[in-house]
């Protein structure tokens, strides 16, 4: 498992990888459309942005983060929407700022919870190790949005593991966010990494397993690409059914990725 100093590093080595495109953008830049929804490039920084500070408030009990559970159970579907919308009417440069300090105040707010302690959340309580990687996993997606809509090719480097690690934790939440029963059968999940290296979640005897790779399946279960165009396969009833819904984030699924193009 992860150290939290080893995340940190990760999340913010994925953060500056994601910067580095959007610094040189002018306004045009900034407008450029990353997703069916419309959520244009300022959106993207702009919820990554946000996030983080409401996870520095959750952690440090600032009251701003009950406002923020409050406004979601009002708005449930639509609270994330909003204040994406709300950050990304910032002049770009401001939120950059923003959007830095912000992560500073993260990192040292996280490294500050004492051991064995939980930091509330819009879901179940988590270790500042978890919310860190719940952070590289979100910031790594997003990225993927915005590299895709200008054009940028994606470095893969071992930091997916992080994203993986989140898709196999919650495949009962996957179901559950569906309304089906999560099966009761074990499955490993058996992966290769970009650096080569082989990963493993699950016990060995299982019967039924996950193969491929991990880069792939962080893909899946961040919902940026359709199953049929990754390198991802399942062995058993159970794993085939729980593949097609992996799920990395918390919240409803949202649309069904599309199949690529053929070129």
């Amino acid at each position: 498992m992860s150290t939290l100093d080893a995340v940190l590093t990760d999340l913010a080595a994925e953060s500056e990888q994601l910067e580095s495109w959007v610094v040189p953008l002018d306004a045009d830049g900034w407008a450029t459309v990353t997703t069916p929804e419309g959520w244009t490039v300022a959106h993207q920084v702009g919820h990554l942005a946000w996030t983080d500070e409401a996870s520095v408030a959750a952690v440090t009990g600032d009251p701003a983060f009950a406002a923020g559970m409050k406004a979601a159970a009002a708005n449930p579907s639509g609270f994330v929407d909003e204040a994406a919308e709300q950050w990304a009417a910032r002049d770009p440069q401001e939120l950059l700022v923003c959007w830095r300090e912000g992560r500073s105040r993260l990192s040292e707010a996280l490294r500050a919870v004492p051991a064995g302690e939980k930091v509330p959340w819009f879901g179940p309580p988590m270790s500042p190790t978890s919310m860190a990687t719940a952070r590289v996993m979100e910031t790594w997606a997003h990225g993927h949005d915005v590299a895709e809509a200008l054009g940028v090719e994606v470095p893969r480097t071992d930091r997916c593991r992080h994203v993986c690690h989140i898709g196999v934790r919650t495949r009962g939440f996957a179901f559950m966010v569906r309304g089906l029963e999560a099966p009761s059968v074990d499955v490993q999940v058996r992966l290769t990494a970009p650096s080569g290296e082989e990963w493993t979640w699950g016990p060995d005897d299982a019967d039924e397993r996950i193969t491929g790779s991990a880069w792939d399946f962080a893909l899946l279960a961040t919902r940026r690409r359709h199953l049929d165009d990754l390198d991802v396969r399942a062995e058993g009833e159970q794993a085939a059914a729980w593949l097609p819904i992996v799920q990395a984030f918390a919240g409803l699924p949202g649309n069904d990725p599309k199949r690529l193009v053929e070129r």
